[in-house]
């Protein structure tokens, strides 16, 4: 079993040395930048990356295929981030990265980019080389907003988003931006039309 890349820009991250946060301590990284970005009154964005055939992939081929495919992808994805990003694995099947300083159009700016990378990646077994389906959701925070607060939104963004396959000339539909919240003082900037949305509840 390997993961691979059909065009690498530049070597991953080797899986041994991925500064990749587990929950609690991802947990308390965001607190840490939430109190931050409340003090110095900054922005904060996060990606939730979810791997949506990862877990039918683990079916056939067993867990240490789930593992090996999560820190390739983490590997792959440090080398697009700034030094003082940070990503990490909130479950089995995701990744989060945290953007401290990073407005929405910055945030989305990012998610491009991770999604062009992980879309190179392809995961071999027995014979068989599949690509991942990837979404991601894509949430900046706002006053008031708590860690849990921030992953869900970015979850729901990428529930939104559904994983499709984008059609040419349009902008990708794996990645999901949450509804702009009611104008405020620093209320993010609204994501472009075409930018696929979770529904309303």
């Amino acid at each position: 079993m390997a993961a691979t890349e059909d065009h690498p820009r530049s070597d991953p991250t080797p899986p041994g040395e991925v500064r990749c946060l587990r929950p609690a301590q991802l947990s308390e990284r965001l607190d840490e930048e939430i109190r931050r970005a409340e003090r110095h009154r900054t922005h904060l964005s996060c990606l939730l990356v979810v791997i949506d055939n990862l877990e039918e992939m683990a079916r056939e081929h067993g867990s240490e295929l789930r593992e090996q495919t999560l820190a390739y992808a983490a590997g792959a994805l440090q080398r697009e981030l700034r030094g003082y990003d940070r990503i990490g694995m909130p479950s089995d099947r995701e990744l989060l990265i945290v953007l401290p300083g990073a407005d929405a159009p910055r945030g989305e700016m990012v998610a491009r980019r991770a999604l062009d990378r992980l879309h190179t990646i392809k995961v071999e077994a027995r014979g068989v080389r599949r690509a991942l389906r990837v979404s991601i959701g894509l949430a900046d925070w706002r006053e008031g907003a708590s860690g849990a607060d921030l992953v869900s939104r970015a979850r729901l963004a990428a529930r939104g988003s559904n994983g499709e396959q984008t059609p040419p000339g349009q902008s990708p539909r794996a990645l999901g931006r949450e509804p702009a919240a009611a104008p405020a003082a620093h209320a993010p900037h609204s994501p472009p039309p075409a930018l696929g949305r979770p529904a309303r509840s």
